[in-house]
């Protein structure tokens, strides 16, 4: 059947949709004390944060501010961890794993207050996550990091049986769940604009299209060149993720781009949504597809996005792969068109961790490693505060270590290409054949 509406453009992000652009200068001050490379979560709230310790601020983005990931998300608010704590501990110490898990659910709780203080009107809505078990093995293991959330301070959570997951969900696709009640839902397109809204209302420079071509340490000073002239700032803070440049090699080789792919269906009745997604909770699977799902805030269409694959492929492609795998959830959206199909780039890291530090004199918040709506707004302020001297800049999320491998030198990561192969042909198949025994 025809997969898109006859108005689709692919490439889009569905979010564009409801917001407009503003005008910003294109032309940067040649001096500043702070300058922040990237205008998304991370750089709109280091620049409040340095801000409000009385630093001259300037933010200068190579595109238009949050045109990268910050709005091309699905919009899911939480920030569990991602790796169990077992693993944590062995890596870290016991000590540094409580704290990554306790500061997630601080994470969380500042992020709510901020979305108030700022009244940035982006849909926000605390509907509650479920993180869905593909196989019986993967229960389990949801069970063992149930009560790690709640030993730890990670935040409420609770397991749901198979027979209860009908309240959220309307298949038998999955063995059980965790139900994350205090996560949310928004419109990510409307939060990066309410962010930079307030950034512009204190007055600070945001200058679009001026990308950093080159970084040079001068003394006391940074001076760094740009299209549109050079910049002397006497701190740096580098919030790019995944769309760090090359001319960044260092954290170029820790911080990888990996595409997510995300669909979204033509309108549908309130009756099928319903039917559905009885309690409109955003979704995610276990399985290693990584598919995430949910309703649209205006209840009209569901949004589904994931692992369509590991590299950059052809959008019909992408948007067919990832149609499949809705369908096989929900059998009933076989004859839904799509109205939208994009991309965009998560920062991950060797560990699927978050990074904040200094690397000789560059401050840095990075990898989010699919996180970033609640990680990216908060680890950008703790790296302001950091550049500014402040002990409020204090996170757990600096006592890892922040590592590259031999494979990888920067660039392309092309060690991507055959772990996709693998991915496909081996992992997902073997998971399969595993949930189905």
């Amino acid at each position: 059947m025809k997969v898109f509406t006859a108005d689709a453009v692919p490439g889009r992000p569905y979010w564009w949709d409801h917001v407009a652009w503003p005008t910003l200068g294109e032309r940067p001050p040649n001096q500043t004390e702070i300058l922040i490379i990237g205008a998304g979560y991370t750089g709109l709230s280091a620049a409040i944060a340095a801000n409000a310790s009385g630093a001259r601020v300037l933010v200068i983005d190579s595109g238009q501010p949050g045109q990268g990931a910050s709005t091309r998300n699905g919009g899911m608010l939480g920030a569990h961890p991602r790796i169990g704590w077992d693993t944590l501990a062995s890596r870290y110490g016991p000590s540094v794993a409580d704290a990554l898990f306790s500061e997630a659910a601080d994470a969380l709780s500042w992020i709510k207050k901020l979305l108030r203080n700022e009244k940035i009107a982006c849909d926000y809505e605390e509907c509650g996550r479920v993180q869905l078990a593909y196989t019986s093995d993967h229960f389990a293991a949801q069970k063992r990091m149930a009560a790690q959330i709640s030993e730890k301070g990670g935040g409420p959570c609770e397991i749901l049986s198979r027979d209860e997951l009908s309240n959220y969900i309307a298949t038998p696709l999955y063995k059980g769940a965790i139900r994350f009640p205090k996560h949310g839902a928004l419109h990510p397109a409307k939060y990066l604009h309410g962010l930079l809204s307030a950034v512009l209302s204190r007055k600070i420079t945001v200058v679009s299209n001026c990308p950093a071509v080159s970084v040079q340490n001068a003394g006391t000073k940074w001076r760094v060149s740009t299209p549109h002239g050079e910049i002397t700032a006497d701190k740096i803070v580098l919030a790019t993720n995944g769309y760090t440049g090359q001319q960044f090699q260092w954290f170029n080789q820790r911080v990888f781009p990996v595409p997510s792919f995300i669909i979204a269906t033509e309108p549908l009745s309130p009756e099928l949504i319903k039917e559905l997604a009885p309690s409109r909770h955003m979704m995610v699977e276990t399985r290693t597809h990584h598919s995430y799902f949910r309703v649209s805030p205006d209840g009209s269409r569901i949004l589904f996005g994931g692992r369509a694959a590991l590299v950059d492929i052809d959008l019909t492609k992408a948007a067919r792969r990832l149609r499949k795998k809705m369908v096989e959830i929900w059998p009933g959206l076989r004859d839904v068109q799509l109205s939208h199909v994009w991309t965009g780039n998560t920062g991950f890291t060797f560990d699927q961790l978050p990074h904040v530090g200094d690397r000789n004199g560059v401050h840095y918040a990075l990898g989010y490693s699919g996180g970033g709506t609640v990680l990216a707004p908060w680890l950008g302020r703790k790296a302001a505060l950091r550049a500014v001297g402040s002990p409020e800049g204090e996170t757990a999320f600096t006592h890892t270590r922040f590592s590259s491998r031999w494979f990888h030198s920067g660039g392309r990561p092309h060690f991507l290409r055959p772990l996709d192969l693998w991915y496909r042909h081996w992992v997902d198949r073997r998971e399969d054949k595993t949930a189905n025994d």
